[in-house]
Order: C-alpha cells, then sequence, then structure tokens
C-alpha cells in the first residue's frame, strides 16, 4: 500500500490486556488531559439494551497512563478497521490522534489513536457516583463478558504497569471482594457470574439509545488517507 504509515494506538481499557491485533512495538505511556473513568452505558460488549453497564471513556482532565502499541505500515489499515467494528458499535466515541508520551528510554512523543468518549452522545454517563458506579458494574453482561471481569481485568494489568487508580480502586472495592481477587481464578468467576444473576434483576436506568443516534455520531472517526 502506497503511502502508508506506521500506526500508534493509546490503549487504555480492554486494549490494554485484549488488543485483538499485531504489535511491533508495546510502551508505557502517559496521555495529558484526559482521564480513565466508567463514564460509558454499555449496552454490547458488558451490558445489554435492557440492562447496562458500565465500560471506560477517556474523559476530558487529568493524566491517563496505559499502552502505546505500534502497529507496522502494512497492518495499519486492517488495524483501524478492527478497531472502528470493536469500538464504535454505538459511535460513542471521538476518535483523535493525540499527542502520547512513551515513559521509556528517551520519552519519545507520538501522535497516537485514541478513542475519547463523545460527551454529546446518550450513553455518555458522566461523573456517576461510586455507588452509581457499582450498581451497573454488578449486574452488566453483555457479549464480551460481564462488567465484574471487565473492571478486575482492567485493574489486574494497570497494576502490573504499576499504575495506581485509587478510585477504580474504591469501585472495586465497593462492587465486591470477589472482584478483588483479581481475573482468571475459576472461583472468582463463578462468583462474579452469581452476582450477575442476582443484580442483573435490578433495574439499572440509562437514556434510551436508538439508530439515529448512531447514525447522527457516526461521522467522528479520523480522516485517514488511503492510498493503494
Amino acid at each position: 500500500m502506497g503511502g502508508a504509515r506506521d500506526l500508534w494506538v493509546f490503549a487504555y481499557g480492554s486494549l490494554m490486556w485484549r488488543p485483538g491485533f499485531e504489535a511491533e512495538e508495546t510502551h508505557h505511556a502517559r496521555l495529558d488531559g484526559w482521564r480513565r473513568s466508567f463514564c460509558i452505558y454499555s449496552r454490547f460488549h458488558r451490558g445489554s439494551p435492557k440492562r447496562p453497564g458500565l465500560v471506560l471513556g477517556l474523559d476530558r482532565g487529568g493524566v491517563c497512563e496505559g499502552i502505546a502499541f505500534k502497529v507496522g505500515a502494512g497492518s495499519a489499515r486492517e488495524t483501524l478497521r478492527y478497531l472502528r467494528e470493536r469500538e464504535q458499535v454505538g459511535s460513542v466515541y471521538r476518535e483523535a490522534l493525540v499527542p502520547v508520551t512513551l515513559l521509556s528510554g528517551d520519552h519519545a512523543e507520538v501522535l497516537a489513536l485514541a478513542f475519547l468518549v463523545e460527551r454529546a452522545h446518550p450513553s455518555y454517563a458522566g461523573r456517576l457516583s461510586l455507588a452509581q458506579q457499582a450498581h451497573f458494574v454488578r449486574g452488566g453482561l453483555g457479549r464480551s463478558g460481564n462488567n465484574i471481569d471487565y473492571l478486575a481485568s482492567t485493574l489486574a494489568h494497570l497494576n502490573q504497569l504499576g499504575i495506581r487508580e485509587r478510585e477504580l480502586e474504591r469501585l472495586q472495592a465497593m462492587v465486591g471482594t470477589l472482584a478483588a481477587r483479581g481475573p482468571g481464578d475459576r472461583h472468582t468467576r463463578a462468583s462474579a457470574a452469581a452476582m450477575v444473576r442476582v443484580f442483573g434483576r435490578q433495574r439499572a436506568v440509562a437514556p434510551p439509545l436508538d439508530a439515529q443516534h448512531a447514525h447522527r455520531f457516526a461521522f467522528r472517526t479520523i480522516l485517514t488517507r488511503e492510498e493503494d
């Protein structure tokens, strides 16, 4: 593909521990001006239209540490297509190329693709209290699994990077001690599934979402030049 360039991707949630694409390089990285937040109602991956869950988004203000993946030019287009199919199910994210600092070597700065939350979207939850977040997380179950595992897996991988997210740790404690054991353990998975069955029966209210909303926000993707 003539004119192809490498693609950097900034991961701050499930992309850290389940990227789904091949990367030539992986770096601990920092994005300034944006924070990791459980601010998106999930009706697909970690919830359903009848019983939404919550997933992470990059919201304005603060600093976020995560992982920067470097994808080779030959795989850039395919990776971008995959990411859009995975992340833009409801068009809740605004794609942007943002300056990210690699926290290794000479601390180089790269422009990386990041999925920033679109605050005008009906799936934007805003800054919910920890009690409200816990209520959504306890009962959320979607095509990618339950919401409790999503929280536990995110925190486990942040810990591996040496990143402390005290608000997420408090949320984990509020959701229940079983979530604090971390993902992967057989008893933890069984306990999480049991909790979802119980709390999934409790009502969790989120603004309605229809096809018009997805169409309205679908244009908020980065402009890419593809030359064959």
